[in-house]
């Protein structure tokens, strides 16, 4: 269908002034007076919406359905600049064809309608203001991230999804078979023998093991895919499938990783800034106060770092009640979080050397033998954005730990092997995309960062 992006109209109005335009869309809003009415017309390719401006002395006959919210048309005439100071340019129709009829019952009628009603629409959802500027973000946002990887020599690489070993060791991962339940089995391992694959196998939790296969022979790699976790969890941050990032960097230190990372959150909230400000003026009006300055003084500030031990002494000492209790070996909640970025430091905090017991069985062990040399990165509002640890690169320390937490040892036999054949020091992280989404559009619910998204009971 031959016709003109109402983006391009937009980008560069003085081009199209007093000439013919064919324009489609789905009407947005209609206003009706005696002689004139005016239709607000989207075709997804941005967020601001076209005036239509409709003289019935000269469109005298408009079709049925043509008026009503939700409708897609195709609207010839002329584009004029605009009286009105919040346009640059309108479009007066001479022709109004209808495309797609939307009855009555159009469940988006409202302009305001709230957050948790919309979830339950998610196919109709995505029509709205709101999911225009959020996946438009999402959109520009994994392009800034690849464009950042790809600017400094990073190898793109496609990890698994199907996977026999669990790379947290946590046991939260969705299992893959083609069986079912049968009852003529008498043992787990006799049913997995008999499966697809002959053994055990589930989504992958992270494309990390793998990772580091491709970062120990190509140096600097970055994943970018959909990593899969089955924690029987209900919060605002917690979702069964999410895209995930993890650069892995051989010859690389924890010190080396946080400045990677740091560099990384920077460019790519710069690249949000620059590239999506409509969005972002928009998610400000209506859903954070001050998105637009938080984000600024991200790229401008310089994150602090403290070490796990000294955050436990500052909440210690904070005189604030915690529901979680605040003692050395403990987790960090996002009450704990939250109370050093917001009310601390005011700003992205990266706390390291966290307990062994407390992370993954990958983690390069400190000197101390208590500690391990990871950190998480906490930005105001939302708390943990980022993981990030040295791994271990010593073979026995790696097997001891995986022997500590009753890991299956021939699970990790390749594993193993990197650190047998040319270990180096090597590093990385991982930074859920809807996570750092939420932080960069004030979303505070991780459902309106994904288009179908999956949680506990949850599988539209």
């Amino acid at each position: 269908m031959n016709h003109v992006d109402i983006k391009a109209i937009a980008q560069k109005p003085e081009e199209y002034f007093d000439k013919k335009v064919t324009v489609c869309g789905w009407i947005k809003s209609y206003r009706d007076s005696k002689n004139m009415a005016f239709i607000a017309l989207n075709d997804g390719t941005t967020l601001n919406h076209l005036q239509v401006v409709i003289d019935k002395n000269v469109l005298t006959e408009i079709p049925e359905g043509a008026t009503r919210v939700g409708s897609s048309v195709k609207i010839e005439g002329t584009a004029v600049k605009s009286f009105n100071q919040n346009q640059a340019i309108e479009v007066n129709a001479q022709s109004i064809t209808l495309l797609g009829d939307c009855p009555l019952d159009y469940p988006i009628q409202k302009a305001k309608t709230s957050l948790d009603y919309l979830r339950t629409l998610p196919h109709l959802r995505v029509r709205t203001n709101t999911f225009n500027a959020i996946f438009r973000v999402r959109s520009k946002l994994s392009f800034a991230i690849h464009r950042y990887f790809q600017e400094r020599g990073y190898l793109y690489v496609h990890t698994p999804i199907i996977t026999g070993s669990d790379c947290e060791g946590a046991g939260k991962i969705f299992k893959v078979t083609t069986i079912g339940y049968d009852a003529k089995y008498k043992s787990e391992a006799e049913y997995n023998a008999d499966d697809f694959f002959g053994q055990s196998a589930g989504l992958t939790v992270s494309g990390q093991l793998e990772g580091e296969v491709m970062a120990l022979a190509f140096g600097k790699i970055y994943t970018f895919g959909p990593t899969f976790r089955a924690e029987n969890s209900n919060t605002t941050r917690h979702a069964a499938e999410f895209w995930q990032i993890e650069p892995e960097v051989a010859f690389a230190e924890i010190d080396d990783i946080i400045a990677i990372a740091t560099e990384f959150i920077k460019y790519i909230i710069k690249a949000v800034l620059d590239e999506c400000p409509d969005e972002i003026a928009f998610l400000e009006r209506f859903y954070e106060k001050g998105l637009r300055a938080k984000l600024h003084k991200v790229v401008d500030d310089e994150f602090v770092k403290v070490d796990y031990t000294e955050a436990i002494d500052i909440l210690k000492k904070s005189g604030k009640k915690f529901v979680y209790p605040v003692e050395w070996g403990n987790d960090l909640q996002t009450e704990h979080e939250r109370y050093l970025t917001d009310e601390v430091y005011n700003k992205p905090v990266f706390v390291v050397n966290y307990p062994k017991e407390q992370k993954s069985f990958y983690m390069k062990q400190n000197p101390d033998g208590k500690t391990v040399a990871a950190t998480d990165l906490l930005v105001p509002g939302v708390g943990e954005i980022i993981g990030c640890s040295e791994r271990e690169a010593d073979y026995n320390k790696l097997m001891q730990a995986i022997k500590d937490r009753g890991m299956k040892m021939s699970d990790y036999d390749n594993y193993m092997d990197l650190r047998k054949f040319g270990s180096v020091p090597h590093s990385g992280f991982g930074l859920g995309l809807e996570r750092i989404l939420m932080y960069a559009t004030g979303m505070g619910n991780i459902r309106d960062t994904i288009i179908f998204p999956r949680a506990k009971g949850e599988l539209r």
